[in-house]
């Protein structure tokens, strides 16, 4: 395993992480709001065509009738959250690492990679699982035709009115079945392929930024190969009406299962594969970048 930069420092982690998320969500944003309104979409009457027959269609159709400001609906509520998500998603990263260390040198395996990825899921979830909830009801609002929520502000408002602090955190559970093992698998992928990546002789820290983005990228693709399942269930569960699903995330499995079957838990595949690439590929730079900055401003940091 080539060796990794030295010495690990969560709190670099968490301004650089910021800055990379800030670079994930312009990206990959127009591609999520296809995601959300395919994984959300009515389910068509007999001898009807469902609203949307795929992501091209979707994104045709969005285009179309909302214009290019429709597919960056709801950002304002990930704009927002995100920049301290992926601080604090970095961050934790950089503490799993660092406290698995016995001393400043040892060099971390996959597993371990794994592990450390993982607590970043669960530090994300206090802040991820309200920015999802208001993001996905925006998102289908436009596709609905009717206009309960004026903006992200107006809606925290009203599910806080409704139900208080459990109606915005409503998804918390299935937000960290998706996030704690998909983290995990994020960044050891992309650790493990910019150990592939590094010459021999040479430093992780030089990587070119095409080697940056393609590990980046690929990084981002099996994150998503293991959250789409879950993903599903939690856009179904946030934005559905309250007390349709008493029993939480079973009874959205059950009923989509029974109804659409087992491919409707990978609904939005392809807008998800779409998007993975470019957004973390981008959000990794932004990462690596922020973080060279960092090393050079503040060394001791």
């Amino acid at each position: 395993m080539a060796e990794q930069p030295q010495p690990i420092s969560p709190l670099k982690n968490f301004f650089a992480g910021g800055f990379g998320g800030v670079c994930l969500v312009f990206v990959g944003h127009p591609l999520d709001t296809i995601k959300v309104r395919l994984q959300t979409q009515p389910k068509p009457q007999p001898g009807q065509a469902p609203l949307y027959s795929g992501t091209f269609d979707c994104f045709r159709k969005t285009l179309v009738g909302e214009g290019v400001r429709g597919l960056y609906r709801g950002m304002a509520a990930p704009i927002v959250g995100v920049t301290p998500m992926f601080a604090v998603c970095f961050f934790g990263f950089g503490l799993g690492k660092r406290l698995q260390q016995r001393n400043p040198d040892d060099v971390l395996t996959y597993p371990q990679l794994f592990a450390a990825g993982m607590l970043s899921g669960v530090f994300t979830t206090v802040i991820m699982a309200p920015g999802e909830r208001i993001k996905c009801l925006l998102q289908i609002q436009a596709a609905t035709g009717e206009t309960k929520y004026s903006g992200s502000l107006d809606c925290a408002k009203q599910l806080y009115r409704e139900a208080g602090i459990r109606g915005v955190y409503r998804g918390t559970v299935l937000t960290l079945m998706r996030d704690v093992p998909a983290s995990g698998m994020y960044f050891m992928t992309y650790e493990w392929l910019k150990n592939i990546l590094t010459p021999e002789g040479k430093s992780v820290s030089d990587l070119s930024v095409p080697r940056i983005l393609f590990a980046g990228g690929l990084a981002g693709i099996f994150n998503w190969a293991v959250a789409i399942p879950p993903d599903v269930l939690k856009s179904r569960f946030q934005t559905a009406p309250a007390g349709k699903y008493p029993n939480g995330f079973r009874d959205v499995l059950r009923e989509l299962i029974r109804e659409e079957g087992v491919a409707s838990l990978y609904k939005g595949f392809t807008a998800v594969m779409i998007r993975a690439f470019p957004a973390n590929a981008a959000c990794f730079l932004g990462f690596e970048v922020a973080m060279k900055f960092l090393n050079w401003v503040a060394p001791g940091l």
